[in-house]
């Protein structure tokens, strides 16, 4: 599929010799309705009940409507939904900004529940959903899917919209939600991805034990390198930009090296058929811990902005190409279904939803609660009501996976592939309405209002010093006080700390090896000169490990 294509139109434009009419008209309606998004946003700001995300799609809705009415209900082939348009240009800068910004320390805190919730509890939704596809759609009327295709229901149906999560849940009033359920976004949209591709290559005639292991397999291989890969290609920015110090003669060089490399890891990911979003997440993590310590005070407030700013314009494109998507309406005639069989079809989709997200979010968190010893770091059974309500949303990735798997099957009826678009479409909008408006004032409701007094990550006991103490051998004169009447403090091992305190000591022993091994080749803060006081200097902290 193209990004644009001509838009049948009876306006008397003059036709350029090297400009295509129908592209120039499609750019003007996407950059007049991103322009009025980001009006009525800013109108909106302080309600709680709206966000930019439901803005765009209800203004795509409605552009899509005044299309139809002037090509007079034809077909409106700017209405096509473009896998590459979204995968290729639009997925990538949204990802990267929110490694880049995220608060890596309350991250890698959370990475165990992270990486429960998005793996394996992806595998559970995936699983169920398939599974009440292939028994209930077949009594809906739904008869020509494929074995394959109930197994894509299920990875479609998996995939989260971390786009959406970025707007209603906030990392400075919720910073443990946000952290596990965007976290869980990445890492879920990740593995759906996978799950999918895998899919496509899987020989359905010949299913054993050795196919699920190489399943399982081409997993594990996928996810560890494409981290690895992303977090290559952002150690190797830091030591160009450290070595070669392109800030002396122009910042521009800087500036333009980030973003190329960060785009080039996500080209490489998908080069080498691995996972673009894992990538290039990964990239803008070790990018904003080194990378972007060692450019130069201009560079850093300019990256910090741009990186944002190319972020919301993507988020925001995104929701109004989903809303003009929404009124294909050669899509809706070919589903040839009647009101009754639609709202079941989606009804059901939906339903699934529910229960696959449920079915993994309590278990899985009530097992993590079983492995930790303190009460206030487990997960309170409200912070695991939002965490299933929060990642019921669905987007552009579910409606791409979609488009990718029904709109060019040749073993599915065209009737039943349609009806399966349409029944998605209608999924994705009724989940990123209802839930993306309700999300904001039911944390309000059932988190801040009954939140207790923050505690700093500072504060985590034991502390770095108490753990400092614990590794120390007893009775070191040189850690002793002048008048040497600290008591002695029983040496602890590291093993004995790392099953008690697991998150805190891998954080100790992390920034012993960042400070001595890595930092001195990578750079990092305190290794790039910038003027104290300044603002970059004041966001250092925001960045720093």
């Amino acid at each position: 599929m193209t990004v644009l294509e001509t838009m049948p139109t009876q306006l008397p434009v003059q036709q350029s010799s090297f400009l295509n009419t129908g592209t120039i008209i499609a750019l003007a309606v996407f950059f007049t309705l991103l322009c009025a998004c980001i009006i009525i946003g800013h109108l909106l700001e302080e309600n709680r009940w709206a966000n930019e995300s439901i803005t765009a799609l209800f203004l795509g809705l409605c552009a899509g409507f005044v299309v139809l009415l002037v090509t007079k209900f034809h077909s409106s082939r700017i209405l096509d939904f473009s896998e590459d348009l979204f995968f290729l240009y639009l997925l990538p800068p949204i990802i990267f900004n929110a490694g880049f910004q995220v608060k890596k320390k309350q991250f890698f805190k959370n990475f165990t529940i992270i990486l429960l919730f998005g793996v394996l509890g992806t595998v559970i939704s995936f699983c169920l959903i398939s599974l009440g596809a292939f028994l209930l759609f077949r009594r809906i009327g739904i008869s020509t899917l494929t074995v394959q295709d109930y197994l894509a229901v299920g990875s479609i149906l998996s995939a989260t919209d971390s786009v959406c999560t970025l707007q209603v849940l906030s990392q400075d009033e919720t910073p443990f939600l946000y952290s596990v359920v965007f976290g869980e976004g990445v890492v879920n949209d990740a593995t759906s991805i996978v799950l999918f591709n895998a899919l496509q290559s899987l020989d359905f005639s010949n299913i054993d034990a050795i196919a699920a292991l190489n399943l399982l397999g081409t997993f594990l291989y996928l996810f560890f390198t494409s981290t690895a890969l992303g977090v290559a290609v952002g150690l190797m920015s830091a030591y160009i930009i450290k070595t070669l110090y392109f800030g002396r003669h122009s910042t521009d060089r800087e500036v333009a090296l980030m973003m190329l490399m960060a785009y080039l890891s996500y080209m490489l990911a998908e080069l080498l058929s691995l996972s673009g979003i894992l990538t290039i997440f990964f990239c803008g993590i070790v990018m904003s811990h080194y990378t972007w310590h060692n450019i130069t005070e201009s560079s850093r407030i300019t990256t910090k902005h741009a990186f944002a700013t190319i972020s919301f314009v993507a988020e925001t494109f995104i929701f109004l190409y989903v809303g003009m998507d929404a009124l294909d309406i050669d899509t809706w005639k070919r589903s040839k279904a009647s009101l009754g069989t639609s709202i079941a079809l989606s009804s059901t989709l939906f339903a699934l939803v529910l229960i696959g997200r449920a079915a993994f979010v309590f278990p899985l968190a009530n097992i993590s609660n079983c492995a930790k010893k303190r009460n206030s770091e487990k997960i309170e059974f409200r912070q695991q009501f939002i965490m299933w309500w929060a990642g019921l949303m669905r987007g552009a990735v579910t409606i791409a996976l979609s488009y990718n798997q029904f709109a060019e099957s040749k073993k599915t009826s065209t009737q039943d592939c349609a009806l399966m678009i349409t029944s998605t479409i209608i999924v994705v909008l009724f989940s990123t309405v209802v839930f993306g408006s309700i999300t904001k004032p039911l944390i309000e409701a059932v988190m801040l209002r009954h939140a207790k007094p923050a505690v700093s990550d500072e504060t985590d006991i034991p502390s770095l010093e108490d753990l400092r103490l614990l590794l120390m051998e007893s009775g070191d004169p040189n850690e002793q006080g002048s008048s040497g009447t600290r008591p002695p403090v029983p040496r602890r091992s590291s093993l004995s700390l790392l099953i008690n305190y697991p998150s805190t000591t891998v954080h100790y022993f992390w920034r012993k090896f960042d400070d001595k091994f890595m930092r001195p080749v990578f750079g990092g803060r305190g290794f790039a000169p910038f003027v104290p006081g300044s603002p970059s200097g004041a966001e250092a902290d925001h960045h720093d490990t």
